[in-house]
């Protein structure tokens, strides 16, 4: 078994090389390729300096490339405050053929990079081609990731910034060369493609803030009890998702939208992999407003993880132990 720390698996892979991988394993999930159970969380007691803690586990099998995995991850929403990762933990790369583990790897960076990535293949596929203005609203180790991946995929000249900690903001401003905005309509106001990656508990962006022809990438709010959309989205939107059973759950404008009749019961909302792989259609016009939901699955960790693997092995980077 190979075990690469976040540094290595940094120094491996950026979020422009994992891109195609992920796209093909998007593909591979919309065709039933995959055997992967919902995200599970564990609610953990309050840490010494507060906030709401959970312990996630993500586990599942992809066919192509063959293997199976599993991530488990400390989400702890303040570590940021205190010079930490929110998402703290290991992922486990098992051989197909014989279950041995091959890879350990710390899952803090992978998740930066894979989602990051994951989110550029949406992107690539339902953003206009000419997108060039980017908003991000959020300043968190996903927004600086997410701010790369839009770049390897869009000829993006503009970036307009918005959080909530002015300080922070201006430190993400001058670090990534965007602009300031004091509201989230102001932001988005003037913005080709939005992202959203933030651990919000409550909307913050309306149907009516967006305008015709843009892209969203709703990245933060992974499950339940956070929310970054208002339940008014879901229907004004083409609403495109990575993996449809995980929204019923985990999607907190979808239930939204569905408790207040919003959406009806056989609402259309296609898989990224669907759309990649042309069984469905994204982007219909120039004048569409296409959002992405990003929930994270365990496929897009197995596909960056074999891809990691791989480069780890050719580079001779990382230690192994004997696990037989």
């Amino acid at each position: 078994m190979r075990i690469l720390s976040g540094a290595q698996v940094a120094s491996l892979v950026g979020v422009a090389d994992l891109i195609d991988p992920i796209a093909a394993a998007m593909v591979e999930v919309s065709r039933g390729n995959i055997e992967m159970p919902l995200r599970s969380m564990v609610k953990l007691p309050p840490a010494v300096q507060g906030g709401s803690n959970h312990m996630g586990i993500m586990a599942g099998h992809l066919g192509a490339p063959a293997g199976h995995g599993v991530k488990v991850l400390s989400l702890y929403p303040d570590n940021p405050k205190f010079g930490r990762s929110s998402h703290a933990g290991l992922f486990l790369l098992f051989d197909g053929e014989t279950g041995l583990p091959v890879l350990c790897m710390d899952a803090a960076v992978l998740t930066a990079i894979r989602t990051a990535a994951s989110t550029a293949a949406a992107s690539r596929v339902l953003a206009r081609r000419d997108s060039h203005v980017l908003a991000i609203l959020g300043l968190g180790e996903q927004a600086h990731s997410h701010i790369e991946a839009m770049r390897a995929v869009h000829p993006i000249t503009r970036i307009i910034a918005w959080g909530r900690d002015r300080a922070k903001l201006e430190t993400f401003a001058q670090e990534n060369g965007a602009e300031m905005a004091t509201s989230v309509a102001e932001a988005v106001a003037h913005a080709d493609i939005i992202v959203t990656a933030t651990p919000a508990r409550e909307a913050f962006l309306t149907a009516a803030m967006l305008k015709p022809g843009q892209h969203v990438n709703a990245v933060g709010a992974s499950v339940a009890f956070m929310q970054e959309l208002s339940a008014d989205i879901v229907a004004a939107t083409r609403y495109v998702t990575d993996y449809r059973p995980s929204l019923e759950p985990q999607a907190a404008e979808v239930i939204a939208a569905r408790k207040q009749g919003r959406i009806a019961g056989d609402h259309d909302i296609p898989e990224i992999g669907e759309i990649i792989a042309g069984a469905k259609p994204g982007r219909r016009s120039a004048d569409d407003i296409t959002l992405y939901r990003s929930l994270g699955i365990s496929a897009q960790d197995l596909a960056a993880a074999h891809f990691i693997l791989a480069r780890a092995v050719e580079g001779g980077v990382g230690s192994e132990i004997d696990m037989t």
